[in-house]
């Protein structure tokens, strides 16, 4: 970034951090059960919802089987975090699902699972967005009207706040996370003090709607598909447990601990407000349908197109707190807030992933990179790149983007904790202590039955939702798994082509002589310079060489070369067609096919320029040179500058803005006291 730009980029992300602050950016419990958390905390917003949209399909009447596609969601819940918590003890890392596939499943294995977490982190993004755009547009019809642009607004916005590093992204986060939460409680406990203790009777502001079942009385296999894509549905609540374990060296020491402490919490915390809104929407009598302009009846007759469907979380708080209440308000912003940051779970787990993958050689080394504020920038951006892509695809309408999600969550969930079995089983083979072996038994158990369950959920999720879009995610993760293989393959083999063999490096790198050319337009300053140097290098050979393209302008060169007596041999070509570039080239491949063994270093005078348009003026013949000369073995390319005033100026200014510092950039410490002399008594 150049100074001209150092400004703005402070304002937007900060003041850069030295490397060795990295320990200063680890996160408290506190706030990382915001940053990794907020989105299996979010989804209770839509997952509810989901589940009853799907059982609307067969009518009022299926919904009395949704608190048991509830309970099965919690035991699903209840076990994926008994088997992560095994994760983050054994693998604290921060390589999550991808390390544990890869280092006991083998290196396939590992790319299927990072393939998986990518395409759900950037679906995390775009669903979380999605929702949070639509909550919010029930409010302000500006933002529905304008939802796409609304959504790419937001990622924009933020993806800053992740690019200024993630312990500061955690503070702006943990305020609307917490207020979420205890807003939800809140509307859990009043509620069922309402019901159970005052005895009121609460209603939804859809209670009095009727549901016109598109499939009425489905029984046998039927009525159990539906009952399974409901499950399947309710499985959004899932999303982003993983993340928890990627993110294991964000955590304040002792990382392990803190990391399945915080695990703990999440799930405890997800599935209670998952339950609680599920029994009060049947409670308040909720109801939701797919196509809620048709299939949702007032007196009869189908409400219309004007009709607005709110979420359930909005219908259950209407009901507990009364419509437009104060707690009703508050509760509203904050789940429209919390949707948008839920996204931020995938803010920190896709660059940590990417920066992984990335020094395992299967994505671009700059992703391995931290940027100014210690954050993995280039991943942050990647990331927001595919999330807007994908927003901008669907519209940002999370009813389509919902059907793509959750197929990569249980590719990860169920690799992982197969491998984690092969992990114990190859421990419990050297391990003679009777005490760590029963340890580690119990923890084969945990994850032996995490990886049954969730490849259950995984051949549910794929025979329910693939028609309904889960084959895009199939084909992103076979998109991102061939990629990465490509790269993969690409490093390798540069490795390969590049390695040192084991002659010494005089005898394998040595040229047996050098042929140097210095390009000469004129006879100028710039000339004399290159010439000057190509004799300092002392080559065994060098000439320079100039291309004729106007015949009085070599008469007038090689007379001045005459004139000064210059003692380098001038070679002209002629060029009949004007061209500067081709000569050039077919002149060195022929001394190139004349001795391959010689080396030609080719010296290029360049003028440096002190501003942009002068670029435009000054060494155009020159760039296409070097670029045609890159991909000519046995050649060496050498500018040699020559500075004009315009770039003195430049350099004047540039000292100017180094020694400027933009504000914030410079904290000043406190000031030393000075010691004084003591008093000598002569």
């Amino acid at each position: 970034m150049s100074k001209l730009t150092d400004l703005p980029k402070r304002i937007l992300i900060g003041r850069a951090l030295r490397s060795d602050k990295l320990g200063e950016t680890l996160l408290p419990k506190r706030i990382a059960l915001p940053v990794f958390a907020s989105d299996p905390l979010s989804s209770v917003a839509y997952a509810p919802g989901e589940v009853l949209l799907v059982l609307s399909i067969a009518g009022v009447s299926a919904y009395h089987f949704s608190p048991w596609i509830a309970v099965a969601v919690v035991v699903l819940m209840f076990t994926v975090v008994a088997s992560y918590r095994q994760n983050v003890h054994a693998y604290p890392s921060g390589g999550g699902d991808y390390e544990v596939a890869t280092t006991n499943l083998g290196p396939k294995a590992g790319l299927t699972v990072a393939s998986a977490l990518l395409v759900d982190y950037v679906l995390t993004v775009a669903v979380s967005i999605s929702a949070g755009v639509e909550n919010l547009g029930s409010a302000i019809p500006f933002v529905i009207e304008h939802k796409t642009l609304c959504a790419i607004g937001a990622i924009v916005l933020l993806t800053l706040m992740n690019l200024r590093g993630v312990k500061e992204s955690g503070k702006l986060f943990a305020a609307p996370t917490y207020l979420f939460v205890a807003g939800v409680f809140l509307m859990l406990l009043w509620g069922a003090f309402r019901g159970l203790v005052l005895g009121d009777a609460m209603h939804a502001p859809t209670s009095e709607l009727e549901i016109k079942p598109e499939h009425q009385g489905l029984a046998g296999f039927a009525l159990l598909f539906l009952l399974l894509r409901a499950f399947s549905s309710g499985c959004a609540a899932l999303t982003g447990v993983e993340a928890i374990s990627n993110g294991v060296p964000a955590f304040r020491k002792p990382k392990s601990k803190n990391a399945a402490t915080t695990l703990a919490m999440m799930g405890l915390l997800a599935v209670t407000m998952f339950c609680g809104i599920i029994a009060l929407a049947m409670t308040t009598d909720v109801k939701m349908a797919e196509n809620p302009a048709v299939d949702l009846l007032r007196d009869g007759v189908p409400v219309g197109e004007s009709y607005t469907q709110d979420p359930v979380i909005a219908q259950v708080a209407e009901a507990v707190f009364g419509h437009g209440s104060f707690l009703f308000m508050i509760l509203a912003a904050a789940t429209a807030l919390v949707l948008f940051l839920a996204a931020n779970t995938a803010y920190n787990g896709f660059p940590l992933l990417g920066s992984i993958l990335a020094q395992d050689r299967y994505l671009p080394r700059q992703l391995h990179t931290r940027g100014d504020r210690l954050a993995f920038s280039n991943g942050i951006v990647l990331l927001a790149g595919a999330a807007i892509l994908l927003v901008a695809v669907y519209g940002a309408d999370s009813t389509r983007l919902i059907q793509l999600y959750i197929v990569g969550v249980f590719v990860s969930f169920t690799l992982s904790q197969t491998g984690m079995v092969r992990h114990w089983n190859r421990l419990l083979a050297d391990e003679g202590d009777q005490s760590k072996r029963r340890h580690m038994v119990r923890s084969r158990a945990i994850n032996a039955f995490g990886a049954f369950f969730c490849g259950v959920v995984l051949v549910i999720v794929l025979a329910t939702k693939f028609t309904h879009g889960a084959w895009v995610a199939l084909l992103g993760m076979v998109i991102f798994y061939g990629t990465m293989t490509a790269i993969r393959k690409h490093y390798d083999r540069v490795a390969a082509e590049i390695a040192a063999d084991e002659t010494t490096a005089d005898e394998s790198a040595r040229p047996s002589r050098v042929h140097a050319i210095v390009l000469v337009s004129k006879l100028h300053r710039p000339t004399l310079r290159a010439l000057a140097y190509a004799k300092l290098i002392r080559a065994d050979h060098l000439e320079a060489l100039s291309i004729s393209v106007d015949p009085d302008e070599t008469k007038a060169l090689r007379e001045d070369w005459e004139r000064r007596g210059i003692n380098v041999p001038l070679k002209i070509l002629d060029s009949p067609y004007r061209e500067v570039t081709r000569p050039v080239i077919e002149y060195v491949k022929g001394l190139r096919r004349q001795s391959p063994r010689d080396v030609i270093s080719v010296y290029i005078p360049e003028y440096v320029v002190g501003h942009w348009y002068e670029h435009l003026l000054h060494n155009q013949s020159a760039l296409r040179l070097k670029g045609r000369l890159l991909f000519t073995p046995g050649v060496m390319v050498t500018s040699v500058p020559y500075q004009l005033q315009s770039s003195e100026a430049a350099r004047k200014r540039a000292r100017k803005r180094a020694d400027w510092n933009p504000p914030g950039a410079v904290r000043r410490g406190p000031v030393e006291r000075r010691h004084k002399e003591p008093n000598r008594k002569g």
